[in-house]
């Protein structure tokens, strides 16, 4: 295939790699800038003897994005929970732990059926349509799901699509790429250059590229570099934990946290890689509302840890703090969708990819629809036409 026409990429995360790839198998000449020097923004992971990913992430086998990267071999290997380790599941309900979900978390499972409304909050939706205990139950389950810490908030379509599919009556859809995200990212940095993308880490651009081009980058580093002071969403906010520890046989595999909307994972269950042979890497998140300080934050989610991993400051061997601030993915207010938001074609060649920008999806399903939309208005920009 003749390449006629260049497409520059910048950003090197999950939407950028992902765009790059899809307009390379378009036909185009594709160069990816970088400014940091490892390829992946917030797609990153540590290396090992500790692998955990910035910021908690699964992919879900069930949608679309999923299909697109095991279609390319770049999800694999994976790895999913066994039904031991889900029997190992748990629930912090009214500062306790239990086995057994709570009865108003039933009661959800049988209205999962029902519509919600955008223009409607969920608070008061919920209220009225499952029971004000319900509601709270299903918002612990919600917060997981968008980093915030009043889900009541946000549009009551928003949550109830998310807390229905993601904690749908079957077994899990969540995958682990074996070796964390960071493996999954080298495989598709691995792939773009294999497809003729050059790829230029350690470069930062401050000045827009000859078009087309797709910028994949936050939502802030485009608004600055795109100089569109309107290029704002609503976004979360979580206080994030990462806990290695020596190993015991009744560790559970996961804690739900209906009380404050966070949970604990033992990424390493699923893949024992993640951690040395007789450790757990757990990773701990919760969200963070308003202007609550880093020191609370963090004694909030050590309760938690208290609770889900009992004796882990005697069995700690690793630990990473973090903050994740405007860079949870978008979130819905009642009256408005996903169409709502950033447009990808910002005109005259110019496109956005990004998990805050106008595409369907569940949390990283939101950057992988978008990057491959831009990408094939790109290589229309372009004219190429190829399928993305």
């Amino acid at each position: 295939m003749t390449r006629t026409q260049s497409i520059s990429v910048i950003g090197g995360g999950l939407a950028g790699l992902t765009a790059a790839i899809a307009c390379a198998e378009g036909g185009a000449r594709v160069t990816l800038y970088e400014a940091h020097r490892t390829l992946g923004g917030r797609a990153r992971s540590t290396s090992g003897p500790y692998i955990a990913n910035d910021g908690t992430h699964a992919v879900y086998a069930d949608g679309e994005p999923f299909r697109w990267l095991a279609a390319r071999d770049l999800v694999q290997p994976f790895a999913r929970p066994s039904l031991r380790q889900l029997a190992a599941m748990r629930f912090r309900h009214q500062g306790r732990l239990a086995a057994l979900p709570p009865a108003p978390l039933a009661r959800f499972v049988l209205r999962r059926s029902r519509t919600a409304p955008v223009a409607e909050d969920f608070r008061s939706w919920g209220t009225r349509e499952l029971g004000a205990e319900t509601m709270r139950a299903v918002c612990g389950l919600a917060g997981v799901l968008t980093y915030e810490a009043d889900p009541g908030r946000l549009s009551a379509a928003f949550v109830w699509e998310r807390v229905t599919r993601a904690f749908a009556p079957k077994y899990p859809a969540a995958r682990y790429p074996l070796g964390g995200w960071g493996a999954m990212v080298a495989r598709m940095a691995g792939l773009a250059r294999e497809l003729g993308v050059a790829i230029e880490t350690g470069t930062r651009v401050d000045r827009l590229p000859e078009s087309p081009v797709i910028v994949a980058t936050s939502l802030d580093a485009a608004r600055r570099l795109l100089d569109e002071p309107a290029l704002r969403w609503e976004s979360g906010r979580a206080v994030l934990l990462d806990l290695a520890v020596r190993s015991r046989g009744k560790d559970p595999f996961l804690v739900s946290d209906l009380d404050e909307g966070g949970f604990a994972e033992a990424y390493s269950m699923p893949d024992p890689s993640a951690a040395p042979a007789g450790e757990t890497l757990y990773q701990l998140e919760l969200p963070s509302g308003g202007e609550e300080d880093r020191r609370r934050a963090t004694a909030r989610i050590e309760r938690l840890a208290d609770t889900a991993i009992p004796g882990w400051r005697d069995r700690m061997t690793w630990r990473r703090d973090q903050t994740a601030q405007g860079r949870t993915g978008a979130l819905d207010l009642p009256g408005r969708t996903w169409r709502d938001r950033p447009a990808i074609d910002r005109g005259d060649g110019v496109f956005l990819a990004g998990d805050m920008v106008a595409a369907p999806g569940l949390l990283a399903e939101v950057s992988i629809n978008s990057a491959r939309a831009a990408a094939r208005a790109a290589l229309a920009a372009a004219r190429i036409t190829a399928a993305a």
